[in-house]
Order: structure tokens, then C-alpha cells, then sequence
């Protein structure tokens, strides 16, 4: 937290620790933050696998070995729920990056909400967001990836006159083409922006109810709020941080699924 908002208000507290280091105006800006730590993590992900891929070892694993690959089989298992045997190669890498991407983006807010905020402001940066996550820029970019991915595959599976068929006759049939049309629309659409926004909600959510136990043990003050693993805070924050491991990872699980279920949902070629 920026040394001028120290001794501000909770309301100016929270507002600093939500406003993202960004640059530019309007349609035009750039969440520097976001931006940062996203690629920061996903560097980290492509750091780890080129690891472990230079040690694998058939006999003798390791623990991160073992460790990569329990969750290469539980990736793969949720692909054959949708998929069976037919999945595009593309999707088992998309949905490990998924996984692995969101819940590193999402582990940041277990970080204690002053430490590196307070760093950057020593540097001389007066804002810093460190879970991307929170950024609804992050999670919407993701979903409409994801969305149109379902409209490539549901184009390449069903060709494109079966794809507009889609809106015409579903889901009540050649009578009603124009209820079909925008019942079709708002169901499709619906998709990206709930897999944005229940990732973003959950995430904004858990960052202000670590803001708010900061605010309510030690104040907003920079000095009090960097003692957050000390004994006065730290029966709060680890009842929340034990819970919020879960939702984080909930969350990043949700997120694959649903990627996997979509992109399922374009392969299939009658309405069920």
C-alpha cells in the first residue's frame, strides 16, 4: 500500500488495494499488474514442465514427478467424461493450462494483502493488484477464448449450415424461428459471461474479506498490516486462508470443466 494511504479511511484503503497500476484511457488501458503476474505465472508453468519433462524417470519418479503426473490423469479422466475417446488434441493441454494457470493466478490471494503492495510502494509504484483474478479483464479474455473455441468446433463439427439450424429450430422447433433465434443467443452468450463472472466474483469476493480482517485486527496502517501472519491476525487469516484454499481451487477446477463441457457441447450433433 502506497505510504500516503496509510493512514486513510477503510473505504480509501480497500479502493487503493483494488485499483489496479495501469496505463492508458478509455477502451485503451492496460492493467500493467494484470498483465505482469499472469505472465509471470504462466512463465512459472513452462518453467516447472520443462523440469520435470528433462528429469522424467520411468523407474525411479520423483515427487514432482508423481506430483505432475496424478494431475495429468485427472485432467485426462474429466476428458473422457465429455469426450470419451474422440477429444481434439488440443484439449487436454487447454484444459492442464487452465487448471494450473487459474490456480496460480487464484494462490495470489493468499498472499498477505500488504507485503507486496508495501514493496512496491518502497520502489516507488503507487499501485499494485496482485491477483489477476480479480481483474475481471483476466477472467472475461479467458471465457471468450473458451467461447470461441466452442464456435470453431461447433462450425467444424456441424458445418456452418448446421451451426445456424442451431439457432433457428432450437430449442422449439421450425414454428417458432424467431423465439429460437434469441433464446439461442442469450444461451449461448450466457456461457463466456458466467464462466467470467463466477471466477471474478468468487476472487473479488475472498480479496476483500482478507482487506476487511487487515482492517479489523491491525488497521489500515502499513506497519500493523505487514504483522498479517503474527499471532493477533493469524487465528482470522488461517480459518479464512484453510477455507479459501478450497474455493481457490474449486474455482480453477470449475473453470476446466466447464472449458471441457463446452467444447464437448460443440461436438455433439443433435440437441442432446
Amino acid at each position: 500500500m502506497a505510504t500516503e494511504n496509510a493512514g486513510g479511511s477503510p473505504v480509501e484503503y480497500i479502493q487503493h488495494h483494488l485499483t489496479n497500476l495501469s496505463v492508458g484511457e478509455g477502451f485503451w488501458t492496460l492493467n500493467i499488474d494484470t498483465i505482469f503476474f499472469s505472465v509471470l505465472l504462466g512463465a512459472l508453468i513452462v518453467f516447472v514442465a520443462m523440469r520435470i519433462g528433462r528429469g522424467l524417470r520411468a523407474e525411479t519418479p520423483n515427487g514432482l514427478q508423481n506430483a505432475a503426473e496424478g494431475i495429468l490423469e485427472f485432467v485426462d479422466e474429466q476428458i473422457r467424461d465429455s469426450f470419451g475417446s474422440r477429444a481434439p488434441k488440443i484439449i487436454a493441454p487447454l484444459a492442464l493450462t487452465i487448471l494450473l494457470w487459474v490456480w496460480l493466478m487464484n494462490f495470489m490471494d493468499l498472499i498477505p494483502v500488504d507485503l507486496l503492495p508495501a514493496i512496491a510502494s518502497g520502489l516507488g509504484v503507487e499501485y499494485l493488484k496482485v491477483v489477476p483474478t480479480t481483474d475481471l479483464n483476466t477472467t472475461l479474455a479467458m471465457a471468450l477464448f473458451v467461447f470461441a473455441l466452442t464456435i470453431y468446433y461447433s462450425i467444424k463439427v456441424k458445418g456452418l449450415g448446421g451451426y445456424i439450424k442451431m439457432f433457428l429450430f432450437h430449442p422449439f422447433g421450425k414454428f417458432l424461428i424467431p423465439i429460437n433465434i434469441v433464446m439461442t443467443t442469450i444461451d449461448e452468450l450466457a456461457k463466456p459471461i458466467s464462466l467470467a463472472l463466477r471466477l471474478f466474483g468468487n476472487m473479488f469476493a475472498g480479496e476483500l474479506v482478507f482487506l476487511l480482517i487487515a482492517l479489523l485486527t491491525l488497521g489500515a496502517s502499513i506497519s500493523a498490516s505487514l504483522l498479517i501472519w503474527f499471532p493477533l491476525q493469524v487465528v482470522l487469516d488461517m480459518a479464512w486462508i484453510a477455507f479459501h484454499i478450497l474455493v481457490i481451487t474449486l474455482q480453477a477446477f470449475i473453470f476446466m470443466v466447464l472449458t471441457i463441457v463446452y467444447i464437448g457441447m460443440a461436438h455433439t450433433l443433435d440437441d442432446h
